[in-house]
This record gives structure tokens, C-alpha cells and sequence, in this order.
């Protein structure tokens, strides 16, 4: 009897530990593309410097909008502060003595942007929801840059118009509560940035040199007297003033001896500099520094590695971060909002797994108060971890990468999407990232290589990716490819390419220039043409000019021009025999429209299908969610029919009606004369 029991016993744990197996085995529900490329329902919080209250960006009538509220009130008591319904308010700030809350809008995605201001103690006129939102600039086909808000003078603004050269932004004083625009500096000197100190006085400001490099100016009264310099593969900024409102924290990679970046303490009298900090490990560049606002001391340094290392120079912050830190275990903190006298801070936390939950925290009293999720509604047990690997490129360069797995299913004979980033001088990080976890939750291995011109690694690995357009920089992620193959990760069958920007010229070139490698690709606002994309760069990017010569090809030479075309994809479309989609915004000042259209109808000339949206409301990426939620809900379908993963077959009736508004036939698409024109992020 006893033997008979042991073995139902063992029966009834075998079929427990299989049950449990499947279980862990089993793929997690689809999610909601909702729930991943819908509006938030809080985000972006920030507090008034005086305290008293809270802001943040939350849908109103369908379109994300600032709202308001006291910092003691719930959620639910806010009201809406802003009513663009055509298109989301994306970035805001509050001005020093809280009186106003100031936002920035373009038109259709032109980054053309102009600034406005609105006061959240007025009432909304009759039969209004928001008070009036004043435009204080006013112009159009200018853009706005923001260069200083100062404690000193809180009605005003220092800001940066190019309403009379286009290449160049002249110094402006802006007046809040009038709108009074007064000119400091008219900017033929190419000047580029502006610095101000702690009393809010000019003190330096940086030059873009027709030669490429950069000089780092002392300015008095009408004089500017360079102190520093950087060649055109080097790059330095002032990250603040010293306490003593003399030297300045200087970022910098400039000279042989450095590869990596470093922060320095410069005094611009003496031209000298001393060491404050670089990355213990060797591994990568500076990250930021956070400074006091009360005591003009720094409080921390980062560094973005694999993860988001901090070094705390501050120990009363430290220990607080660490009392934090003891609540959100496994989380990166970052402070987003404090008040004048930092007391109270909003805290983010965040993960791969995590999209996000904002703290109240009172340094005072300890307290940490929960104020919201950023998306809710999303299960997170069922997203995926995201990891590092490392492999070598074609000329032995290893190349880090963020790998993320579907849950659920063994990492064995995977569908795979490669996914570049824009820039190209920018970089993957560790975090919540939705297109790794939409692209894993239909069941496909995602991959995000910091390839050779990536940041953060140091000059040589940037400078690697020079004139490599298309070629070793396309490498680094053929040998991705390969690496996820070797692992038995990969079915090389099912491989996908999709991208945005240069991640779109990846796309393009990777079907183009290595056409047996993907099974589908999705191009999204992707040069196509590198001539003429270099040929429409928007005239505010002429400061950088020179420099894109020199890290891709220069087209005044014929060596360069041959490159370029070279390089092109557009160039190679008749090699193209890879399912495509092309995905564009109309308005797109930095990659034109023109760049989807011609290598839309290249493959249209010769027969071959390609599908085509393009947004009319859009510029470079999409801003409203009913087309980016149409957009995904056909890329998705397309990367299912092509590779095999899941997709959600559903979509709300104004999101359908949207992709059939946004869906061209490429039979429709007539080019503009001879294609010679489009840069990217």
C-alpha cells in the first residue's frame, strides 16, 4: 500500500513539474498594440520650481496635452492646461517663478518649431477647457532654439531665431509676459551654442570653423577670444560653471592622448585644465554631470555601459538614491524634476521590463510616494529581459549589442529582426525599449548593435565607422547575423532588417548590398540616395557640414561623389529581391520625402512589389499614435507573412481607416524632375 502511494504520489509530481514545464514554456498572450504604441496615460511630469505644483502630459480629447495640478491633489482633480488636438505637446518646462508653463510645436513634424507660453492661474475664456496659450514667437519656417532660463530674471528667456540667415541662430532676449523679443547678438561668427554662469551673465560661447573644428570662445562685451579647440574628430562642451563662476566643467576628447571622453575643470584665463573624472573601467565615454542648482557643487557623474553606472560625489544624495534605491530594487533611477530648493524630487524608475514609475520624493522627510505608472495597463510579466552580447565584425572590431529573447519558447531556430539605431552617432542603451518588446512578444529574437560610429565608446570605435557607410558599418550587422546563427539562435531563413533614419539606410542597404542575407526589411524615414541626401540637409545643420563630409564622403570632390553613389542603395535596387516596406513622413525636413519615393518607384520600374505609407501629417518619425499604431499594424502583418511571427489581426476602426489613408500605391508616386536631393537624426 505504502509503495503503491509513493508511486501515485510520483505520478501526481511528474504531471505537477509538467504542467509547470508548459507553463513556463508557453508563449505570453499577444499585447495590445495599444497598450505599447498608445499615448500613455501619464507621462512627462514635472514639478513647479516653487513647489506648489505638478505637471504632466496626458491625453485631452485624444491628443497628448499638459495638464495641472496641486502636488497634494489626486490625478483625478487635474485639469487640462493645453488643447492642441493636431498634434501631441510633447516638450514643455516651467519658467523659474512658476508662472507659466512654456511649450514648444511645429507644424506637421517641419521642426519649424516656435514657443509658447501659458499661465495656469487664468481661467479659460467662455466655452473654453484651457486657458489661452500665447505664441511668443511667432514665425514661421523658423525654428526656435532655447539656450538659457535664468533665476535672476524669471520673465525672461535667452533664445535663438534664424529669421535672417537660416544657417544661424542670432541671440535673442525674450520677454514672457509681452512677447518683446530684444536682439543681443547677431550671429555671423557661426556660432553654435551659447554659455551663461550662475548669475545668469554670457560668459562663453562655441564656434563651428568652416574647417570643421570647433573653438570654445571667451566672450566680453563685443570680443570673443578662443581658448580651446577641438579638430574635427574631437568634441568638447561646457557642462556647467564652478562654484567659483570662474572655471567651467568642460566634457572632452580632444587631443592624441585621449580616446575617451573625460570631464575636466578649465580655467579659460590660465587655459589650463585638470582632471575630474573618467570612466574607472576604461570602457566608455563620460556620460553627464548633475550639478546643484543651490550649491553649485556637483552631485554626480554617469556613464552608460552595458547598463548606467553613477558615481556620487554628493553622499548625502547617495544615501538617499540608496533608500530609494532599497524600494525599486533592480531598477535605474533617474531624477526628471526637482523644486527651486531640491527638496522634493520626481524620481523614474525604469527597466527593461519595467516602462516606468514615477516617485515623489522628499529629502526631508524620506517619504517616497508612488504617483503613477506610465503604462499601466501593460502586464509585465509578460515582457522579455534584454542582455548584452558581444561578437566580432568582419576586421575582428567587437561590436556590443543589446539581444532581446521571446518568452516563452526555446532560443533555438528563431525568426530574427536586426534593428539599428539612428544617428548613426548615437547608441543603444539598456531600458525599456517598445519595439524590442513588440517585436518578442510576436515571437521574434531582436537585436540592437552599437555598430563601429556608434557614441559613447571612445573616438577610435566612432572614427572606425568613417567613409563606412554601407560597408563596415553594414558588416557589423551582417556578422551580427552570423553570430545569432552560430549561436543556433537564428533560423537563416527568417532573418528581418527594420530601422528608422540611418537605421533606415541600414534597412535599405542591407537588402540592397547583402541581397540573400534578410527575408523582409522595413524601412522607416530611410535615405535612400546619399547624395542627395546630403544635397537637402536642413540649413541649421550647417555648423555640422563639414563634419559629415568628413565621417562619410565629400561631394564637392569626385572621389566622394563616386562614394556616395556608391554607398547609395538606390544605387543597387536592381540587386533588391527581398520583400520591402517604406515608411515615410511627408514633412520630413532631414530625410525628404523625395529619398522613399525614389527607391519606391526604382522597385516599382522593374516590377518588383514594395509597399508604401507615408503619413501626410508627419515629419522624421511619427508623433501621433493613430499612425504609428497603423504603421506597426501593418509592418507587423508584412514581418508575419515574410518570416513567420505572430500578429494581432485586429485594430480599432480609426486606426484602419487610418492605414488605408496612409497607404500609397506606388503606381500613384510621380518624381519631382531629376532626383537630386536628403540627412538623417
Amino acid at each position: 500500500m505504502q509503495k503503491l502511494h509513493s508511486i501515485l504520489l510520483t505520478l501526481a509530481l511528474s504531471a505537477l513539474l509538467g504542467n509547470t514545464v508548459k507553463a513556463q514554456t508557453k508563449q505570453p498572450a499577444l499585447i495590445d498594440r495599444e497598450l505599447l504604441f498608445g499615448d500613455p496615460e501619464t507621462s512627462g511630469a514635472q514639478l513647479s520650481p516653487d513647489g506648489r505644483f505638478m505637471s504632466f502630459i496626458k491625453p485631452y480629447k485624444g491628443t497628448r496635452n499638459v495638464w495641472v495640478k496641486g502636488v497634494a491633489e489626486p490625478f483625478s482633480a487635474a485639469k487640462p492646461l493645453t488643447a492642441d488636438l493636431a498634434r501631441p505637446v510633447r516638450n514643455y518646462f516651467w519658467s523659474q517663478d512658476s508662472k507659466y508653463v512654456l511649450y514648444v510645436q511645429d507644424k506637421g513634424g517641419d521642426e519649424n518649431f516656435n514657443l509658447y507660453a501659458v499661465d495656469p492661474a487664468v481661467a479659460p475664456a467662455a466655452g473654453a477647457d484651457v486657458p489661452t496659450a500665447r505664441d511668443l514667437t511667432g514665425l514661421k519656417g523658423v525654428r526656435v532654439q532655447l539656450y538659457h532660463v535664468p533665476k535672476s530674471d524669471p520673465n525672461t528667456l535667452y533664445i535663438g531665431l534664424n529669421d535672417r540667415d537660416k544657417a544661424w541662430h542670432d541671440l535673442y532676449k525674450l520677454n514672457l509676459a509681452t512677447g518683446e523679443k530684444t536682439l543681443l547678438r547677431q550671429n555671423k561668427d557661426r556660432l553654435a551654442s551659447w554659455s551663461f554662469d550662475w548669475n545668469d551673465q554670457l560668459r562663453m560661447a562655441s564656434r563651428s570653423n568652416p574647417d570643421g573644428s570647433n573653438e570654445l570662445l571667451v566672450v566680453d562685451g563685443d570680443k570673443f577670444t578662443p581658448v580651446y579647440r577641438t579638430t574635427i574628430d574631437e568634441q568638447s562642451y561646457v557642462a556647467g560653471f564652478h562654484k567659483d563662476n570662474k572655471r567651467v566643467y568642460l566634457v572632452t576628447n580632444g587631443g592624441n592622448a585621449r580616446d575617451r571622453a573625460e570631464l575636466v575643470l578649465f580655467d579659460p584665463s590660465t587655459k589650463k585644465e585638470a582632471l575630474l573624472d573618467a570612466d574607472p573601467l576604461k570602457r566608455v565615454d563620460f556620460g553627464g554631470l548633475m550639478l546643484s542648482e543651490v550649491t553649485h557643487e556637483p552631485v554626480a557623474v554617469t556613464y552608460i555601459d552595458d547598463r548606467m553606472r553613477r558615481v556620487w560625489k554628493d553622499k548625502a544624495y547617495e544615501a538617499d538614491f540608496k533608500t530609494i534605491q532599497a524600494k525599486v530594487p533592480g531598477a535605474d533611477l533617474n531624477p526628471v524634476s526637482s523644486t527651486k530648493d531640491e527638496r522634493r524630487w520626481l524620481i523614474a524608475a525604469s527597466s527593461a521590463t519595467m516602462p516606468g514609475t514615477v516617485y515623489l520624493f522628499d529629502r526631508q522627510t524620506k517619504a517616497l510616494t508612488k504617483q503613477y505608472d506610465l503604462r499601466p495597463k501593460l502586464n509585465t510579466t509578460d515582457l522579455a529581459d534584454m542582455k548584452v552580447v558581444r561578437y566580432k565584425s568582419s576586421d575582428g572590431l567587437e561590436i556590443p549589442a543589446y539581444l532581446t529573447l521571446p518568452k516563452g519558447v526555446a532560443a533555438k531556430n528563431l525568426p530574427v529582426i536586426i534593428l539599428p539605431h539612428g544617428g548613426p552617432w548615437a547608441r543603444d542603451v539598456y531600458g525599456f525599449n517598445t519595439l524590442h518588446q513588440f517585436l518578442a512578444n510576436r515571437g521574434y529574437a531582436v537585436l540592437s548593435p552599437n555598430f563601429r560610429a556608434s557614441t559613447g565608446y571612445g573616438k577610435k570605435f566612432l572614427e572606425a565607422g568613417n567613409g563606412e557607410w554601407g560597408q563596415k558599418m553594414q558588416d557589423d550587422l551582417t556578422w551580427g547575423v552570423k553570430y545569432l546563427v552560430a549561436q543556433g539562435i537564428a533560423d537563416p531563413k527568417k532573418v528581418g532588417i527594420m530601422g528608422g533614419s540611418y537605421g533606415g539606410y541600414a534597412t535599405l542597404a542591407g537588402v540592397a548590398f547583402t541581397p540573400d542575407l534578410y527575408a523582409a526589411g522595413v524601412a522607416i524615414v530611410a535615405p535612400s540616395s546619399l547624395p542627395t541626401l546630403l544635397n537637402a540637409i536642413p540649413p541649421y545643420w550647417e555648423a555640422q557640414r563639414k563634419q559629415l563630409y568628413a565621417r562619410m564622403a565629400d561631394p564637392s570632390t569626385e572621389a566622394g561623389k563616386a562614394q556616395l553613389l556608391r554607398q547609395s542603395p538606390l544605387t543597387s535596387a536592381d540587386k533588391i529581391k527581398t520583400p520591402l516596406m517604406v515608411v515615410q513622413g511627408a514633412n520630413d525636413p532631414r530625410v525628404n520625402k523625395a529619398e522613399a519615393d525614389q527607391i519606391v518607384v526604382a522597385l516599382r520600374d522593374r516590377n518588383y512589389p514594395v509597399q508604401y505609407i507615408c503619413a501626410p501629417d508627419e515629419g522624421h518619425g511619427f508623433a501621433r499614435p493613430v499612425n504609428n499604431m497603423a504603421m506597426y499594424a501593418a509592418s507587423e502583418k508584412f514581418l508575419a507573412q515574410q518570416l513567420g511571427g505572430r500578429y494581432q489581426e485586429s485594430m480599432p476602426p480609426a486606426v484602419a481607416q487610418r492605414l488605408k489613408e496612409i497607404t500609397v500605391d506606388p503606381k500613384t508616386i510621380v518624381l519631382a524632375g531629376k532626383a537630386d536631393q536628403p540627412l538623417v537624426k
